[in-house]
């Protein structure tokens, strides 16, 4: 049995911080404690009752860092704390935490860090480096994205259950997930106390209510240990070898996995580049998304080890990142706000004077730094509650509804929730398919929140943050039963990837600027290369110039015009003339039938055959109301009427067909 008289302390080193196995088996401890009490080390050996404490006047301090080294520790199981004082400080550095193991319910009022021990094969897993133009995000929950029964899963609301999932993320499309807080954070909280009256405080002076039942904070924005996978979150008990194995399996299938952390103000600066270094090279990490006011973007993004590391934040200071104007080698930094989501619902729900900021949203994309688009997130509604209701319903998190953003920029559609009426049903689908042709025909990387595809509701709660239960847990039965809106969006997502034109590095320019007779891309209205703008238009065609972009480095891309009507009422688009031997044919409808909003040139891409070139789309489109259509410039077969008229048209440009 060990004792204290068993174990050697000797002067330790001050990095790494935490504990850690020095290669002669002895175990160095490293914690910064700011304390004029004596500091140390507790050591929780398993039948060993009282912990056995290590003063750190046997080691060594260097500035605030003490440090010591114990020999007789190998091959021993054991936790520890710090102590200043009479504080016990559980390790911010620790690579394991005991004490939470099982979610929503706390075994240990008292949190011990803890050590990995053994070695992980990571075989050939490297960098997968996805352009952030070619980077499709899928958002979800560690937890509610297979806790649910229908998930069809094993290892349900696990690290393990994402890795089962991946043959669905692959068959969607998605190249990379962002984790919402996976590492450990303390879910049980106390419920938030509204203002009380003062005759409700004299009575809870009187009559004191017995003590309140913590309640879960689901989502885990909040200060965590940041060095360690959340423990309940593995179905194994190892977090850290369940965390790499689903990395590992993710990687394996071309997906990228991106972390979501949040740092409080009091969270010190150099220690949030110690936690992004921890994940990259220990974890893997593809990317994060860093939240909070205090995060030093210009440090993490100049820091050698992290620049094939993707980073998001609010906003990326370019000018204190780069040296004059050139790109980056490989562009990683992407500002991630909820700009694009506000212009973008506007003009979805028709607002007056929508149509100019949506139209600058959709061609954003910066040389230095991408953008993250995105319509729905973790707050706010998903995208099937975005059409169903015009105000939160959030009476569930027990605040009485003042809880969650009452500005939501969503429109019912005609009724609040649920409905039977089959046009409002027929609008609302409708409306989904438009939302995601807005986010995936965008320039900048888009973002989709999972659950979304597939038309997953919330029943209206804008703020399920406390919601561990079937509000958050995505019922995957919805697949089947919106299969032909689950169709609809695995398409739109493979057709923005067969074209490049529509996830371009550079943002647009809208000039000739190759001699190709056609801008890069340009707008057009009633009247071709002219757009009504004004407040009061809520519609615009843009076509895009595929000759700028190359698929496969070889071939042009088609030529692409997408004609967007969020108006209430149907408008014709003038459609600009082609290029010899080519004529427009649609490919999108969203205004169709479910399950007929693609059609086969979507699909293949092949030539028009010769009826459909003898019902070629004249030079007035009609698009109803609501609706977004694609057309695709498609060639023309040798010998026809059109191709022999499109010889005779050779080198005019910009004007109808």
């Amino acid at each position: 049995m060990v004792s204290r008289q068993n174990l050697k302390t000797l002067p330790g080193k001050p990095y790494p911080m935490g504990a850690s196995f020095e290669p002669d088996g002895k175990v160095n401890f490293a914690a910064a404690l700011h304390s004029l009490e004596e500091c140390g080390v507790l050591l929780y050996l398993k039948n060993h009752g009282a912990p056995i404490r290590l003063p750190f006047r046997t080691g060594k301090r260097i500035g605030n860092i003490y440090c010591l080294q114990v020999d007789g520790l190998e091959g021993i199981d054991f936790k520890y704390n710090f102590y200043a004082g009479d504080e016990v400080v559980t390790d911010p550095y620790a690579g394991i935490v005991y004490g939470n193991e099982r979610w929503g319910k706390l075994v240990s009022p008292l949190l011990k860090g803890g050590i990995e021990r053994e070695s992980y094969d990571w075989e050939e897993d490297m960098p997968l480096m996805t352009p952030l133009a070619e980077t499709v995000l899928y958002l979800l929950h560690p937890r509610g994205f297979t806790r649910h029964g229908s998930s069809g899963v094993s290892c349900k609301g696990t690290f393990a259950g994402i890795a089962e999932k991946i043959p669905y993320l692959l068959d969607l499309g998605i190249t990379a997930v962002e984790l919402m807080p996976s590492y450990e954070f303390m879910e049980l909280e106390k419920p938030p106390k509204a203002e009380a009256s003062m005759e409700a405080a004299l009575s809870h002076y009187m009559d004191p209510p017995e003590e309140e039942t913590p309640r879960i904070n689901y989502w885990g924005y909040k200060r965590g240990y940041y060095f360690a996978p959340k423990m309940s979150l593995s179905a194994t008990g190892c977090p850290g070898r369940e965390f790499r194995d689903m990395v590992k399996a993710l990687h394996r299938a071309g997906i990228e996995v991106v972390m979501q952390f949040y740092f409080p103000m009091e969270v010190k600066q150099a220690y949030i580049l110690e936690v992004v270094r921890h994940w990259v090279l220990e974890y893997h990490v593809d990317g994060f998304h860093l939240m909070g006011t205090q995060v030093p973007m210009a440090l993490l993004a100049t820091e050698p080890i992290l620049g094939n590391v993707k980073l998001f934040y609010q906003d990326i200071p370019c000018r204190e990142i780069f040296d004059g104007s050139q790109p980056p080698v490989y562009k990683n930094l992407a500002t991630y706000n909820d700009g694009f989501l506000y212009a973008i619902r506007r003009f979805l729900k028709s607002d007056e004077g929508s149509l100019s900021p949506a139209l600058e949203s959709l061609k954003r994309s910066g040389e230095q730094a991408g953008v993250i688009n995105y319509i729905t997130n973790y707050c706010g509604f998903t995208l099937a509650d975005l059409v169903s209701y015009d105000r939160k319903h959030n009476e569930e998190n027990g605040e009485g509804g003042s809880d969650g953003e009452t500005y939501n920029v969503s429109w019912n559609c005609g009724c609040e929730g649920k409905t039977r009426r089959k046009s409002i049903l027929e609008l609302r689908k409708r409306q989904m398919k438009n939302a995601m042709l807005l986010l995936l025909t965008a320039q900048g990387t888009p973002m989709i929140l999972g659950g979304d595809e597939f038309g997953f509701s919330r029943k209206g709660n804008n703020n399920p943050y406390c919601q561990d239960n079937e509000v958050s847990w995505l019922d995957w039965r919805l697949v089947e039963r919106n299969k032909d809106f689950y169709a609809f969006v695995k398409e739109a997502i493979a057709f923005r990837k067969r074209h490049p034109i529509l996830h371009q590095e550079k943002e647009f320019t809208m000039l000739d600027y190759r001699g190709y007779g056609y801008p890069d891309l340009s707008y057009h209205g009633k009247d071709a290369w002219r757009l009504d703008a004004d407040r009061l238009s809520r519609q615009a065609g843009v076509m895009y110039c595929g000759r700028y972009a190359k698929k496969d480095r070889e071939e042009d891309d088609s030529f692409l015009y997408l004609a967007y009507n969020m108006h209430w009422e149907a408008h014709e688009f003038a459609l600009p003339a082609l290029p010899a031997g080519m004529k427009w044919q649609e490919v999108c409808n969203t205004a169709t039938a479910a399950g007929a909003e693609w059609f086969p040139p979507a699909s293949g891409g092949q030539m028009a055959s010769e009826e459909e070139q003898e019902t070629d789309i004249r030079r007035k489109y009609p698009v109803r109301e609501r609706s977004i259509c694609i057309l695709e410039g498609m060639a023309l077969e040798k010998g026809s009427k059109g191709a022999k008229r499109g010889r005779k048209n050779r080198g005019r440009g910009r004007k109808t067909e």
